[in-house]
């Protein structure tokens, strides 16, 4: 799986920042989950119909259950409620064959941006709803050959929650777990639900547009 090779950043103007939290798929690294969710598809509608724009308003950032649901819906499909749960088990036992199989890389300029705020002294957390997130950071290494999992000092990826994104629940416990007020954080998020619960949680919201996106996430920081 071929990344893009730049990201647009889209931010609000920080005022002073000491911490950084990151999202996972899609900031950090080039995941395969939009393909698995497409893919698991069959069965339920036409695989064609998940766009990468539906994706990202629907699915990205949010708990699986809520994800799978959000899609359903938003296809039209029947009873969505009482089939999202067997959606994303199909979701979930295809994206583990896709990690297996070597489907998941690393961002070069995230990869850099992390490496050089860590020797600013910056505090660090990963803060990902996915489960899979660490399974899918801990063979990637940095520049320096450090384990990207090393850098942070806080990893909420895959905690269970009250609540998911765009509920700031995540976000304050990883500024928590830094010892850190949310207002001295930013969060680099990639989906709107993400950039919506960096701002309800009173953080600098850091929107990673990879995708040619830069306008919904920035409408996101508006938002709240």
């Amino acid at each position: 799986m071929t990344p893009p090779q730049s990201a647009a950043i889209v931010a609000r103007s920080p005022a002073r920042l000491t911490a950084g939290i990151f999202d996972v798929d899609g900031v950090l690294l080039a995941s395969p989950h939009e393909r698995a969710w497409r893919e698991a598809l069959t069965g339920y509608a036409d695989p064609a119909r998940f766009s990468t724009a539906m994706y990202q308003a629907e699915v990205a950032g949010k708990p699986r259950q809520d994800g799978a649901r959000a899609a359903l819906e938003a296809l039209g499909v029947a009873h969505a409620d009482r089939r999202a749960e067997a959606y994303a088990t199909a979701k979930q036992a295809r994206l583990e064959e896709l990690i297996h199989a070597g489907a998941v890389s690393a961002f070069p300029d995230a990869l850099r941006f992390v490496e050089a705020l860590a020797e600013r002294g910056f505090a660090m957390a990963v803060a990902s709803s996915s489960k899979n997130a660490n399974a899918m950071m801990r063979p990637i290494r940095l520049p320096s050959g450090a384990s990207l999992l090393d850098l942070f000092a806080a990893n909420l990826c895959g905690r269970d929650l009250k609540h998911g994104k765009p509920d700031p629940e995540i976000f304050l416990l990883a500024a928590g777990a830094l010892h850190t007020a949310p207002e001295e954080c930013f969060v680099a998020e990639d989906a709107t639900a993400g950039v919506e619960a960096a701002s309800a949680g009173r953080m600098r919201a850091l929107g990673v547009a990879r995708l040619g996106d830069a306008k919904p996430l920035e409408a996101a920081t508006r938002s709240t």
